[in-house]
This record gives structure tokens, C-alpha cells and sequence, in this order.
């Protein structure tokens, strides 16, 4: 029993002896080498790049980068507000009396002088009567006047009647016929009354509204209905006092109306001379012709004017400006290498797509022209003229997307 136990525990001693032996090097099992890589040990890296590798240069298509390129950027000035139609009239009632008719509704069109309803002046009418009468018997009373006077002058020729009888005879000639006119004045002006109780269009165009229905009292001066003439409206807008002064009368701009697919021509119409108090802004009125009628009053529009730039300045496309931290920037390549180049921009051209460099940038530098993920600056970069360039080259450890697609 104890030969057995004691060659058990040579057995162990053996083993772990082996152990140690393969563990430190000194014994090699079959298939396990030991060259430079195990010279330079497990996790280290070579001096180029990651694992050893060397680093390579990423690759840039010519359309991939561009230069800042010099132009002009008109600015745009926008406003909005409602079409008014400036050629609006109300027919208010003359007189008072009753709606007998009226002959129109919402949305009929109308001429000019056209009749389009009618006030019953029941007591107008009994006024014309009495002022016909008044008149009548004024002329009677000339023509009474007359005589008198005529006969009173062949008396005073033969001397039966005194100067003084004549004198009188001729004031009551004078009284009649100043009698005489006073009624036919008075008749007139009752007449005219009576006309007025036919309403009628003052101007061409669409009924908008009725203010009153037939049957109903109306008194002077009532509304009762609302004529729009369509064929050319107005928009009254606000612009800053510092912008007013690029703008004038007649400058053409495009109207975008809700509702309508293409955007109107229209122009400046007139600028107001003063600003609003409080608000330093200047009233604008933009001027659109509505031949055919398609636009309506209170309609919702949208004003764009362009205003002429006469300064040079330096652009890039808007694509290739990005934002961090509410700061511009944009990617170079600079010597072979990325930098990330902070900049100041301007004005934006939204048609365009370009923005406008202040500071930052010259006109020979090379930018890239779309914002691209997982860049490094410091990184090798180049540009090749083959047509169909990667992006980037497929070999760099990190992998580089564009933030933005660019077509190719």
C-alpha cells in the first residue's frame, strides 16, 4: 500500500514539472513557434499605424472638394399678410324707408349705374305732390303779378295812377317771380330725394356681402351692400427701417398665395414715409393685377423680394459648413492632412445653397464640400483624379461616412 501511494506522487512531481517547463519556454509543443511577433509581444503596436500596419491616406474625388468661389448673394426680404382689394365700395341708403327690393346676392357681378334694389318712400312721394302744387300756384301768382303790373304801367302812362302805385305793382312782380323759383328748387331738391330711392352700383365688380334684406327699415346713410372690384389687389406689409432703403417703387417681386401652386408677379406700390411708432418698421404695399379674377380678397400671401447685392464675396456651398457648439466650421485639406478650420459666416442664399465666409478661409483653400462623420484631424488625406475615387479607402481603421449624401 505504501509503493503504490509513493508512485502516485512521483507521478504528480513529473507533471507539474512539465508544466513549468512548457509555461517558461524550455519545452515546445508540437506546432508552436517563436518569431518576431512573439519577440514583440502580445498588444504592442508597430511604429505606423494600429497592429503595426502603416497608416493610409484617405481619398478625396475632385467633386469631393471644392474652393470658396467669389459671386454675389442678393438677400431676400420676406413678408406677409392679406390681399385687400383697394377698389372696395359701400351703397348705403339715402333715405329712410323700406327694402322693397334688391335684386343681387352674395357673389353676383355688377355694372357700373346698375340698379340693384329699391327703398319705398311713401312720404317722399307725398312731398313731391305738395311741391308740385307749391309750384303751380307760384306760377299763378306771376302770371297774376304780370297783369297787374302790365295794366298798372298803361295807368301810369296816362297818368291815372301815381309812381308810387307802379313801384308797388312792380315789387309784387319781383315777389312772384322769386316765389316761383323757391318752388322749383324745392321741388327739385324733394326729387332728388325720390331718386334715391333706387340703390344703385357705384363701381363694377362682386357683390361681397348684403348688410340688409328686403322687407327691413332701413335709415340714411345704412349699409346695405358691399361691392369689391377683383381685378387688382393689394398686400400691406411691415419692413425694418434698415432694409427700406434697398427698396422702391416699382421693384418686381413673387407673391405666394395660399392655396395657389405658382407664385404672382407683383411690384412695390408705395412705401410709407414715416415708421410706425414702436415698431421700426415701415408699411409697405405690394401691388398685384388680378385679371382673370383668381385671387380673392383675404387671402393669406407671402411676399419675396430680391434685393441686388453689389459687393463680391466669398462663398462656399452650404453643405459643407457644419456646426458645433454654435460654432462654424469646416474640414481643409492642408499639406496632405485634414485640419478643422473654424469660420465666420454671413448672408445665406437658401435658392443657391451657398453661404457667404467671412473669416477663415482664402480663396485657394481646399475644403471639403459635404459634412462627413468619424474624421480626424491630423489625418492623411489626398485627392485622386481616377473617376471612380472611394470616398475613402477602404483600408483606414476607422470607417467615414458622409453625414450629408453627395451625388456622384
Amino acid at each position: 500500500m505504501q509503493k503504490k501511494w509513493m508512485a502516485g506522487a512521483a507521478v504528480l512531481v513529473l507533471a507539474g514539472a512539465a508544466a513549468v517547463a512548457v509555461m517558461s519556454g524550455a519545452v515546445k509543443l508540437p506546432g508552436q513557434g517563436g518569431g518576431a511577433a512573439q519577440a514583440a509581444g502580445p498588444g504592442k503596436e508597430g511604429k505606423d499605424g494600429k497592429d503595426g500596419k502603416p497608416e493610409v491616406a484617405l481619398e478625396f474625388a475632385p467633386r469631393e472638394v471644392v474652393q470658396p468661389l467669389t459671386a454675389r448673394m442678393p438677400a431676400m426680404l420676406e413678408f406677409s399678410g392679406p390681399l385687400v382689394a383697394p377698389q372696395t365700395a359701400i351703397v348705403r341708403a339715402k333715405a329712410g324707408g323700406t327694402l322693397l327690393a334688391l335684386n343681387v346676392a352674395e357673389g353676383s357681378r355688377v355694372a357700373a349705374g346698375q340698379t340693384i334694389g329699391r327703398i319705398e318712400l311713401a312720404e317722399l312721394g307725398s312731398r313731391v305732390a305738395e311741391r308740385n302744387a307749391l309750384l303751380e300756384s307760384a306760377r299763378a301768382a306771376l302770371a297774376q303779378a304780370e297783369r297787374t303790373h302790365t295794366s298798372n304801367e298803361r295807368l301810369a302812362a296816362q297818368q291815372f295812377i301815381s309812381s308810387s302805385a307802379l313801384d308797388g305793382s312792380r315789387a309784387a312782380l319781383d315777389t312772384a317771380r322769386a316765389n316761383l323759383a323757391a318752388a322749383q328748387a324745392s321741388l327739385d331738391t324733394t326729387r332728388v330725394g325720390l331718386r334715391d330711392a333706387n340703390l344703385v352700383a357705384p363701381i363694377a365688380g362682386i357683390v361681397a356681402k348684403r348688410h340688409a334684406l328686403p322687407g327691413e327699415k332701413v335709415s340714411p346713410e345704412q349699409q346695405v351692400l358691399t361691392i369689391i372690384d377683383l381685378a387688382r389687389l393689394e398686400l400691406a406689409g411691415m419692413v425694418g427701417t434698415h432694409e427700406v432703403a434697398r427698396i422702391r417703387p416699382g421693384l418686381p417681386v413673387q407673391v405666394r398665395v395660399e392655396g395657389v401652386d405658382q407664385p404672382v408677379a407683383g411690384r412695390v406700390a408705395r412705401i410709407a414715409p414715416a415708421a410706425e411708432p414702436g415698431t421700426r418698421s415701415i408699411g409697405v404695399t405690394i401691388e398685384l393685377a388680378n385679371p382673370k379674377e383668381l385671387l380673392r380678397a383675404g387671402q393669406y400671401a407671402l411676399v419675396r423680394a430680391e434685393l441686388a447685392d453689389d459687393t463680391d464675396r466669398l462663398t462656399l456651398p452650404a453643405n459643407a459648413v457644419g456646426t458645433t457648439s454654435g460654432q462654424d466650421h469646416v474640414w481643409l485639406i492642408e499639406g496632405g492632412q485634414l485640419v478643422r478650420r473654424a469660420i465666420t459666416v454671413g448672408r445665406r442664399d437658401e435658392r443657391q445653397g451657398r453661404v457667404e465666409v467671412l473669416q477663415g478661409l482664402t480663396p485657394a483653400s481646399q475644403v471639403l464640400a459635404a459634412r462627413f462623420d468619424n474624421l480626424r484631424e491630423g489625418a492623411k488625406a489626398t485627392v485622386v483624379a481616377a473617376k471612380s475615387a472611394p470616398l475613402a479607402s477602404a483600408a483606414a481603421s476607422t470607417p467615414l461616412t458622409p453625414s450629408t449624401p453627395i451625388t456622384r
